[in-house]
């Protein structure tokens, strides 16, 4: 297949070497006068084809354009009668783009990269769900030691991993609070909802309007209850409660009858929290985990061996002990993951994805977090992605990389290698002398504020405008581009700085609100890491 790639001058020489070894017979064309390949029309286009190629175009079988042109392709196609397709955004990608010539189906208006990056997704996902819905496939696998059934989940080595997520403190939120967190952990992939209780406390009195409050929200997820006090584990048994977090050594044999009765699992700790008992090493731990399953004997369970935050007994003690453990009995465990990230001063993203790996190598089944802390939010999220992740790489046997689902949040998974240095070269440089003189807008002036939901797409940026300090409009949008533009549909912007300033101001408040960041106008979201080094 002769395929004719246009570009600008700049990209030139990248493209030129990206597709040297391409099994497709390769035409790379610099269109004249075009430094940028990007400000390309196809217009421009379709005159320089014309121009250079009259009398090869029924040689040429396809012609990719740069990713990054604003317009689609469908115009020169039509005109030239040759099949053409937007490339890749990166120049450095054009040769994955040549090799999937054939299986893949190129776009007139997304850049080809995009398109390949939504096919592995849409695998992935087809992937997931198709294993989910397979009840006879589920149905063989809940027969082995080392999967449960809690409610109507299937939990356990051979399934993707949970993710429980904790309503903290819930004895002590209004029921409207309690509704917004669970339907935020509903909303951000929560396969399971728990209830937790006060340490130390007895609420029992208030688990039985919990229960009913939080039902309608978590639907057929399964309910757990976080407590060691038996007249709580007690009263939830009875107002069914799918699943108990946790029994010890100290609290099992006052509970654990109504449990076997009522057919309800139980996390199992190997501690004796009444006494101030807690094993330390992998060896005491997994110990005192046999004897609990013992004293336990009829209650499906899964374990938890407690991981710990680092630093403080030891994390790779108690990974060596979940090892351990699960090298003679094939049970399915639990991962505090919440017990690090909310102990440890580091963006939760990377920390989750990282433990998450660790836990499927170990055969957890459970990952376990709440959001106590700015910089955890979105945690439920970020583990419901990675346990996806990770139940595509075990069954890819492939490292957690290229799977079509990824947690790239705040860096770049590729570097750009079409980005061109000497671009400026003796162009005039110029930095501010001064900073302008602050000049009210006799317009009026605005506050602007974020609106965070549940979601990203139910949340929305506002700007008031105050004229005379007084307000008199709230603008609402999805997008500093939808209230940026009724600003200025509604002339409320007089002044270039202030319409300068009011973009800036916009754009970090839409970034806040896709990343869950705190937006306060006139403070910048992101510390400076040069801060960091003095």
């Amino acid at each position: 297949m002769k395929v004719l790639i246009v570009t600008g001058e700049l990209a030139y020489s990248l493209i030129k070497e990206v597709v040297s070894d391409s099994k497709q017979e390769i035409i790379v064309h610099i269109v004249d006068n075009t430094q940028v390949a990007a400000f390309l029309t196809p217009r421009l286009i379709i005159n320089e084809v014309k121009k250079c190629f009259s009398n090869q175009l029924d040689e040429i079988d396809m012609i990719l354009v740069p990713g990054l042109i604003k317009k689609g392709t469908k115009e020169i196609t039509k005109e030239l009668g040759i099949p053409t397709f937007k490339g890749s955004t990166d120049g450095a990608d054009l040769a994955m783009v040549l090799n999937l010539i054939g299986n893949i189906d190129l776009s007139e208006d997304k850049p080809a990269d995009k398109l390949i990056e939504e096919e592995k997704r849409s695998e992935a996902f087809k992937f997931i769900n198709d294993f989910e819905r397979d009840t006879e496939n589920i149905k063989r696998l809940l027969e082995k030691p080392n999967n449960i059934l809690i409610r109507n989940l299937p939990v356990g080595e051979d399934f993707p991993m949970r993710v429980l997520s904790e309503i903290a403190n819930a004895p002590f939120l209004s029921k409207e609070a309690l509704i917004n967190k669970c339907q935020y952990f509903v909303d951000s992939g929560a396969d399971m909802i728990d209830i937790g209780m006060a340490a130390g406390e007895d609420f029992s009195e208030k688990i039985p309007d919990l229960i009913q409050t939080l039902r309608p929200i978590a639907g057929d997820r399964p309910l757990s209850i976080d407590t060691l006090n038996p007249n709580e584990i007690r009263v939830a048994a009875e107002n069914g409660i799918d699943f108990v977090l946790s029994l010890d050594l100290g609290n099992n044999s006052e509970i654990k009858d109504l449990l076997i009765e009522k057919d309800i699992p139980a996390v199992l700790l190997p501690t004796n929290f009444s006494q101030g008992k807690s094993p330390k090493s992998p060896a005491e731990r997994v110990e005192s985990m046999h004897q609990l399953i013992k004293d336990t004997e009829g209650i499906r369970y899964v374990a938890d061996l407690i991981l710990d935050p680092v630093n403080s007994s030891s994390i790779v003690e108690s990974i060596i002990a979940c090892n351990e453990f699960h090298k003679t009995n094939p049970a399915p465990m639990f991962f505090g993951v919440g017990n690090v990230t909310e102990l440890m001063d580091a963006d939760s993203g990377g920390v989750n994805v990282l433990l998450a790996g660790i836990g499927m190598e170990l055969g957890v089944s459970i990952l376990f977090t709440p959001e106590e802390s700015g910089k955890t939010r979105g945690s439920v999220y970020e583990l419901s992605t990675a346990s996806k992740m990770m139940f595509l790489a075990k069954h890819r046997k492939s490292i957690p990389k290229d799977l079509g689902i990824n947690l790239v949040a705040f860096k770049d998974k590729h570097k750009r290698n079409d980005i061109i240095l000497n671009e400026t070269d003796g162009v005039e440089q110029v930095e501010q002398a001064e900073p302008m003189k602050f000049i009210r807008d006799k317009a009026g002036s605005f506050k602007i504020n974020v609106d965070y939901k549940t979601t990203v797409g139910e949340s929305r940026i506002s700007a008031t405008h105050f004229k005379k300090n007084k307000p008199d409009l709230v603008i609402v949008g999805h997008s500093a581009k939808e209230v940026y533009e009724e600003i200025i549909t509604k002339k409320l912007v007089t002044r270039m700085e202030h319409a300068a300033y009011l973009g800036s101001e916009l754009q970090k408040a839409e970034i806040a609100m896709i990343t869950g960041k705190e937006y306060v106008q006139d403070f910048e979201l992101f510390k400076n890491p040069d801060e960091f080094k003095k």
